[in-house]
């Protein structure tokens, strides 16, 4: 069997590594994703777009890109699309349109019942399978829509889980300040604050691995009483608390079972339109989740100008650590499971 697989940014080809774990090996991958997981037809450094002048330069390469997926398409039993909305929707349209009868795979699908909501039907009658990772997503589509919720990836990649019953002390607080240059940038100046509100704590900072010396330098500033670390799961696993960049790590965290504290602060501009665009009480994937299974949030949020080192510190004071470990429990109920076997058993089906 040929599948050919669109993954385009990290958190998907994460996703991807641990799928492909569950596929026979006669199952072959061709297409965009990361060069660890087999031969890839473009080097995924070069798809990298800082902004929107970045964004125009490079429109004509991801529509050459798209072309050769379509030409590849030819030859695939089955297509898998993952995230990135900007580039896998359109390109769906493209094949279904050279090949009516190619079925079309869609797993971790656009944020679509956030903003954009007429993508929705498009998906629906583009795409024959649509993998939903969030529990109340097949909600906001059409009741024939081919959608179905398989589980959440991040139970089958986090490997331990903290407990309510084993309370843990290691004096080990986290920071978070995200991976995109601006988030960082906008985030260390409170983060280095903070880290002198509380100084008796061992301070860990995550970095992605990719990072070069010169863009750390960059980007993170002086960070001296800071220990720089890499992963993820392991940092938030063996620390007392964390401080948060709004994305997908939060959701890593509750599943975890850290307390912490979401924080962000976008450019003026980008907040005034996200009011207005974008249709979400919360910020946290776990808040959202939390108001569809018990009606209320489960941890703090701070954005904009609510957002300040002293802030921080008062949430962090302030947090019920009693109440988070049950809501921790029930939203690791509400997703039930990992979704890697069920959506490698979906793809060797037929």
């Amino acid at each position: 069997m040929k599948l050919l697989v669109s993954a385009l940014e990290h958190s998907a080809n994460l996703h991807l590594a641990e799928l492909k774990k569950h596929l026979p090996e006669s199952v072959e991958i061709e297409g965009i994703f990361s060069a660890e997981l087999g031969e890839p037809i473009v080097d995924l450094r070069s798809l990298a777009v800082m902004g929107f002048v970045d964004a125009l330069k490079k429109l004509p390469f991801f529509y050459r890109l798209a072309d050769r997926m379509v030409e590849r398409a030819a030859d695939a039993d089955k297509v898998l699309l993952m995230d990135a909305s900007g580039f896998n929707l359109p390109l769906a349209k493209k094949i279904k349109k050279r090949y009516p009868d190619k079925e079309i795979l869609y797993y971790i699908l656009p944020q679509a019942w956030a903003w954009r909501k007429g993508r929705i039907p498009v998906l629906a009658r583009t795409c024959d399978r649509l993998l939903s990772i969030l529990p109340f997503e097949s909600t906001y589509y059409p009741t024939d829509a081919p959608i179905e919720y398989v589980g959440h990836p991040l139970l089958d990649e986090i490997k331990r889980f903290r407990t309510p019953e084993k309370p843990r002390t290691t004096g080990i607080i986290a920071y978070l300040p995200g991976s995109r240059s601006g988030e960082i940038r906008r985030l260390m100046p409170h983060f280095r604050a903070l880290r002198r509100i509380l100084p008796q704590h061992e301070a860990r900072i995550v970095i992605p691995p990719y990072f070069d010396a010169a863009r750390i330098r960059d980007l993170y500033g002086d960070l001296s009483g800071f220990t720089p670390v890499h992963d993820i799961h392991a940092t938030l696993y063996e620390s007392d608390f964390a401080f948060i960049c709004s994305g997908t790590a939060t959701l890593e965290a509750a599943l975890i079972g850290t307390p912490f504290v979401l924080a962000y602060r976008a450019k003026a501009l980008d907040a005034f339109l996200a009011r207005r665009l974008v249709d979400l009480q919360y910020a946290g994937l776990a808040n959202l989740f939390s108001l569809d299974f018990q009606g209320r949030p489960m941890h703090p949020e701070l954005l904009q100008e609510d957002l300040s080192p002293e802030a921080l510190f008062r949430a962090f004071e302030s947090f019920d650590r009693t109440s988070y470990g049950e809501d921790v429990e029930k939203l690791r109920a509400y997703l039930g499971h990992g979704s890697s076997r069920r959506v490698a058993r979906i793809l060797t089906e037929g």
